[in-house]
């Protein structure tokens, strides 16, 4: 018989699992909604961004905190390079083939990234704070944990306050509904794509430098958060940043519970089992 605290204990660990999740989540969605790129390099650049943080923290010989920001501060860099170039080339074409080509060229990206990080970075990495466990009445938390949670939240709700409350976030939300309407009063959609493009890519290193204090990660583990972002955004709706900030904290508590009962392998299928009774179950809205 498992513990109540243990539980609860389980139970928080999977909200900052889902926090994660749910910031590439948001990252996948963005650029959806803006540009119709489905983003399938997200998981490469928030390894990267774990990565960085590593190598400046420890080769460089910086502190954690400069470390870390320089290091998301180089995924925002790589993420206007990427935007500067590929991006560029993908936004000439629209509709289907914008989509098409958009998978092609970031899913190219992300195996370029995979190659090229493996070669310098062959190991598994983590950028472990030394935070104490907390422990609140019987529950004992991870310091990591909290921290996880903390800084998703924040992140989180600065993107949101970002959308709705400046200009270029109601320029974003715009473009995001009528791109036509958009152009009509003077908002440029392709400074907004990039902005908000280069803002997932922040996003995502953020992600990587947060999670990285909780886990040890390794080049090739990219991919697998490509494909959890994905569902997680899919799960909330495409074009739903809220539904996908839930979806990701949802999916997140599910598979953590299911890792704890029944281990790694069988909990990946669960995610996915869940991830489709959802989308089975939840209400269509009509356009």
């Amino acid at each position: 018989m498992v513990a109540t605290s243990t539980l609860i204990a389980v139970g928080i660990d999977g909200i900052a699992y889902g926090m994660f999740l749910a910031l590439l989540g948001v990252g996948i969605t963005l650029v959806f909604g803006l540009g119709e790129v489905l983003n399938l390099a997200i998981g490469m650049f928030a390894i990267f961004g774990t990565l960085m943080a590593h190598y400046l923290s420890t080769s460089v010989g910086l502190g954690s905190a400069p470390a870390f920001l320089i290091g998301i501060a180089v995924v925002g860099i790589l993420g206007v390079a990427v935007d500067r170039t590929l991006l560029s080339l993908v936004y000439r074409s629209d509709g289907e083939e914008r989509i098409l080509l958009g998978i092609f060229v970031t899913l190219g990206l992300s195996i370029l990234l995979e190659g090229t990080l493996t070669n310098f970075f062959p190991s598994r990495y983590s950028l472990s704070l030394g935070l104490p466990r907390i422990t609140v009445i019987d529950i004992t938390i991870p310091g990591s944990s909290i921290l996880v949670i903390v800084v998703s939240a924040v992140v989180l709700v600065a993107l949101f306050a970002f959308l709705r409350g400046t200009f270029l976030g109601k320029a974003a939300r715009t473009v995001f509904q009528d791109e036509v309407g958009a152009l009509l009063i003077g908002v440029d959609p392709r400074r907004i794509r990039a902005i908000v493009f280069v803002l997932a890519t922040l996003v995502a290193g953020i992600a990587g430098v947060v999670y990285g204090t909780t886990a040890t990660l390794g080049v090739t583990d990219g991919f697998q958060f490509t494909i959890f972002a994905l569902i997680v955004s899919i799960v909330g709706g495409i074009r739903s940043i809220e539904g996908t900030a839930a979806a990701g904290i949802l999916l997140g508590v599910v598979a953590t519970y299911a890792n704890f009962f029944i281990g790694a392998y069988l909990a990946s299928i669960i995610l996915f089992m869940t991830a489709v009774i959802i989308l089975l179950v939840r209400p269509v809205v009509e356009a």
